[in-house]
């Protein structure tokens, strides 16, 4: 009775290690015992695709039969007896995985081991294959054998409901499904969707090399994502709904199809020869995307390489396109959504910014990027009585459509204000009962301007909003402080609805900007990291009004997820002739205001710090608090202090402090016990030139300082 294989194995243990033979053990001439069919067990194992191999472990001898060169696909005068014959058809990472597998049931002390694994055949399509081997081990328990049985089993796989993957494959599809469904999530719009699947390494996080996603929409099947090389063929990027091309089949049918060649693509669908004919495409799963019984749209998953689907790989691709499928109809309606709020918020905007006569205004607006709904920032630029000019910039609080309407309302009503001429004080005072009275729990913050281009003077009231940004035409950025007030509605509320207002001044060729919180807060982190931010990119960005607006949109607010809105306006004065202006700063004290000279000599600090005036910068500061205490002490107006920066060389500072008395200053010879009349001595001390013009109704004191050279400091 013939011994069977296991009982071969059971005699083989513990016996010493037989002679190598050049042929497999099943298939060693004058042992083959014939089959009362009259056919040979090798001939058996043949018909049915298999082979047997024989691996000496020792020597690393490695002999197939007939049957198991079949199986890879290998000509007898291919294989010289060693695995080294295999390596054009099994892949090193395959070679890896299965050296890994007989390891690890050595080491666990099996007695046999099996694995699936895929070999590319002569012609270059894959084929799977499965190897099961018996170890055999000697008497004291060392392996020195393997020999088993090595078939076919692409049909196995292709017709198994339940695939024998390795775990290693089911973690991955795993991982893969879990990948696809975290970051869809996140996904808001359609953009984000294609985001999502077009980014680097999406393809190939979702098993192919490259993709194709479209929609269906009024018969129509449009393109809306591709990776290369297949977004280079435009005219299938908008096509009628039809059979006759790959995505809108699997559209219409509403059933997924798959190709195994770039011969079956073509064969099926001709249509496609003189697109894809230098496109590597060896397979392809053609995908529809159904939500809710409706059929959204389709995707192509590509591959380069020759590829069998089997039913997990079907199964896989199909949980997948659910997936993209629910994330797109979503993003639809998030879209659709969003496109109603924008355009309420786009119609409560100024259609058409008016031209300014001695200046360039620059206005952008984005709304949020989070949440459906927009917010309540706007701008406006008015044009004034006497050919001056009013800006605003404000923002109601919350983002929904009734924050935008607030904002609708109380930007024509502030605008009327303005129109009328009233000074920013009134104006931010009116607006302020205005929304007061709208019986809205809504407050608002808002800047309002009244620019005089032809002087450059500007009027500045503040409710509750950052304050604005100054550049000069040398790039020098500096923030002044401007008095301000309680927002909009509280104010009125808490009965302090008086809004002071600062003096500013734009010289020629310097710009003015305004802006809301969105374009300089993010969620976690400091506004004062978010201003020293915009500063720089103000003075790093291009030189043209509407290119630095967009610099900044670019740079500092179109972030993905950016959680607010977002208003700019950026006012230029006109560059006079001769050549740009010296950088220069004015700035105005009431004769009221007790913080007025310390807020002025704070700015001057600033100013003359950006200059870089070093050691010069103290005496500055003193000489300037000594001329405007005087100017404050004997007139009955304010002072108006002005400080520039001359080209040398040297480089000079200029101090002025004017006023409106015409009484002349003279120099006095005060006591050793007298208290006052060293002022003008302090000046002449410690300033290089000084002296006294008249302006008008009043005059200016005046003095400049050497601002000493890198050589000096």
């Amino acid at each position: 009775m013939e011994r069977s294989w296991d009982g071969a194995a059971e005699a083989a243990d513990g016996a010493r290690e037989p002679r190598r033979s050049r042929r497999s053990l099943l298939g060693r001439p004058g042992h083959e015992r014939p089959r009362r069919s009259g056919i040979a067990l090798p001939d058996l194992l043949a018909l049915n695709r298999m082979g047997s191999f024989d691996w000496n472990l020792d020597s690393g001898a490695f002999d197939l039969d007939p049957g198991g060169l079949a199986v890879f696909d290998l000509r007898p005068e291919e294989f010289d007896g060693t695995r080294l014959s295999l390596l054009p058809r099994v892949s090193q990472e395959e070679g890896y995985r299965l050296d890994a597998v007989v390891v690890q049931a050595i080491q666990q002390g099996r007695r046999s081991c099996a694995a699936y694994f895929r070999i590319r055949c002569r012609d270059g399509t894959p084929r799977w294959t499965h190897a099961q081997g018996r170890i055999l081990r000697n008497g004291s328990g060392r392996p020195y054998r393997m020999a088993g049985i090595v078939r076919e089993a692409t049909a196995e796989l292709a017709d198994s409901a339940l695939l024998n993957i390795s775990d290693e494959e089911r973690e991955r599809q795993t991982r893969l499904v879990q990948w696809t469904t975290t970051a869809l999530s996140r996904a808001l719009s359609v953009e984000d969707v294609t985001d999502v699947l077009t980014a680097p390494g999406g393809p190939l996080r979702l098993g192919a090399d490259a993709l194709v996603l479209g929609l269906v929409e009024n018969g129509v099947f449009d393109v809306i994502a591709a990776t290369p090389p297949l977004d280079s063929v435009p005219e299938l990027l908008h096509m009628p709904l039809d059979r006759t091309l790959p995505l809108s089949d699997a559209a219409l049918t509403r059933e997924p199809s798959y190709v195994t060649s770039h011969e079956e693509l073509l064969q099926r669908y001709p249509r496609l020869r003189p697109y894809v004919r230098n496109i590597s495409i060896r397979s392809a799963a053609f995908l529809p995307l159904v939500a809710q019984d409706k059929v959204i749209g389709a995707l192509a998953l590509i591959n380069t390489e020759a590829k069998v689907y089997t039913a997990e790989d079907r199964n896989l691709a199909l949980a997948l396109a659910g997936v993209i499928a629910q994330s797109l109809q979503r993003a639809s309606l998030f879209d659709q959504e969003r496109e109603i709020a924008t355009g309420l918020q786009a119609s409560m905007l100024p259609r058409r910014i008016p031209a300014i006569t001695g200046g360039d205004v620059a206005v952008r607006y984005h709304a949020a990027r989070t949440g459906r709904d927009v917010g309540g920032d706007w701008y406006d630029v008015v044009p004034l009585p006497q050919g001056r000019t009013g800006v605003v910039i404000g923002d109601v609080q919350g983002h929904d459509t009734h924050a935008a309407a607030v904002m609708g309302q109380l930007r024509i009503a502030l605008r009327a204000f303005a129109g009328e001429g009233h000074p920013p004080q009134t104006v931010l005072g009116r607006a302020s009962r205005f929304l007061a009275e709208l019986e809205t729990e809504r407050f608002a913050t808002c800047t309002y301007i009244q620019a005089d281009l032809a002087s450059g003077a500007l009027s500045v009231a503040r409710a509750g909003h950052l304050e604005p940004l100054l550049v000069d035409a040398e790039r020098h950025v500096h923030w002044p402080t401007v008095c301000g007030g309680l927002p909009l509605g509280l104010a009125t509320v808490f009965g302090e609805d008086h809004y002071p207002e600062t003096q500013l001044f734009l010289e020629p060729g310097s710009t003015l900007l305004l802006c809301t919180d969105g374009l300089v807060e993010q969620p976690g982190s400091d506004i004062l990291a978010g201003l020293d931010a915009l500063t720089g990119a103000v003075r790093d960005g291009p030189g043209e009004l509407d290119d630095l607006a967009d610099h900044l949109s670019d740079l500092l607010w179109e972030q993905p997820g950016s959680p607010d809105d977002m208003a700019l306006l950026l006012l230029r004065r006109l560059a006079e002739p001769g050549g740009p202006a010296m950088p220069r700063i004015r700035l105005r004290i009431h004769q009221a205001d007790p913080t007025g000279p310390a807020e002025v000599r704070a700015e001057l600090r600033r100013m003359l710090d950006q200059w870089r005036a070093g050691a010069v910068a103290g005496d500055v500061e003193l000489v300037a608090t000594e001329l405007i205490t005087n100017a404050l002490r004997h007139t009955d107006s304010g002072a108006l202090v002005s400080l520039e920066l001359r080209s040398g060389p040297p480089d000079r500072v200029r101090l002025e402090v004017e006023d409106g008395s015409s009484h002349w200053p003279r120099r006095r010879n005060p006591g050793e016990t007298a208290t006052t009349g060293r002022g003008l001595l302090l000046v002449e001390a410690l300033s290089d030139r000084w002296g006294a013009e008249a302006r008008g109704a009043g005059k200016a004191l005046w003095c400049e300082f050497t601002v000493p050279g890198p050589e000096d400091s």
